[in-house]
């Protein structure tokens, strides 16, 4: 059964990753995650980076080494897969013109189909911006916004503001670069109607790609602390997927929603314990946006 959503043949009211490659590359495309190494400015400078941040041991293999071990594990799934190097750890673009060059000759000569870098609006800059305009493999950047409102980005120690995400977004776009915007749901002092004027604005850009999940609190963080002070409750499943349904209405239909929902590391992960089933969170979401008649950019306005 089709939902009858232009974007989607099957019963999906929003537009998925996986309709997006299928019809873009008319096959899977699955992502090989690598870490190489990279931190941010936040934690640089003493500030300790955002409250819901893990520090995570990292993976001190090679980056062939890395992209290999994923490819196996791809393909036994998948033999027909394509692989998209993904540098998802820490913030890629936090590093030298050169050093970021040589992020995408490596996806290259591992061979890779497609690269994504997942950054910080703040570790952007005009030599950055060229550098990724010129990679000769389809490029997404991955750029991590969580909130618009300023006062949430200080509780939550973001380290930067809306107005830099939209100085980073802007120069990404003005490269004619493909970018996928992340946001959290459920940060700390946030009510619904917050959440979806984060959506609201977002939909207004008109980004490539949208990622949400819901806010993960990970044992070691100082969100931790937080909640086991009471200082802090997680949403409701319920609530999480009736805000992304409201969410997903104000986005452009044109937009890919790249996740709508995340499991954090599960030997860290205190709350909400529901992430850890994405089957019930997605089944959850269909069945919400059926029921209400919802659709993705049923309510988008410019």
């Amino acid at each position: 059964m089709t939902s009858g959503f232009a974007f989607s043949d099957d019963n999906k009211r929003y537009h998925t990753l996986n309709y997006h490659n299928k019809h873009m590359y008319g096959c899977r495309v699955y992502k090989a995650t690598v870490d190489v190494g990279l931190s941010c400015p936040h934690i640089k400078n003493g500030e300790g980076g955002c409250i819901f941040c893990a520090q995570a041991p990292r993976d001190t293999r090679s980056v062939r080494e890395q992209f290999d071990a994923e490819r196996e594990r791809i393909l036994k799934k998948d033999p027909n897969a394509k692989l998209l190097m993904y540098y998802g750890i820490g913030s890629n673009t936090f590093c030298s013109a050169e050093r970021l060059s040589g992020l995408l000759s490596e996806a290259r000569e591992c061979g890779a189909f497609a690269v994504s870098i997942a950054t910080r609006p703040d570790c952007m800059d005009v030599e950055k911006a060229r550098i990724l305009s010129g990679s000769d493999l389809p490029l997404t950047v991955e750029l991590g916004l969580q909130t618009i409102h300023d006062k949430t980005a200080m509780i939550i120690n973001r380290g930067h503001t809306y107005a830099d995400f939209l100085s980073g977004y802007n120069l990404l776009k003005a490269h004619d670069i493909r970018v996928c915007v992340h946001i959290i749901n459920g940060l700390p002092g946030e009510d619904a109607s917050m959440m979806i004027e984060t959506a609201r604005r977002i939909g207004q850009l008109r980004p490539d790609g949208l990622k949400i999940h819901s806010a993960h609190v990970l044992k070691g963080t100082r969100l931790c602390e937080m909640y086991e002070r009471g200082e802090y409750v997680p949403l409701e499943r319920d609530e999480y997927i009736d805000i992304a349904a409201r969410q997903l209405e104000l986005i452009p239909p044109e937009t890919v929603i790249e996740r709508v929902t995340g499991d954090g590391d599960k030997t860290l992960l205190a709350a909400p314990l529901w992430s850890r089933d994405k089957i019930a969170v997605l089944g959850g979401l269909d069945k919400r946006m059926a029921d209400m008649d919802m659709f993705q950019g049923r309510k988008f306005t410019e």
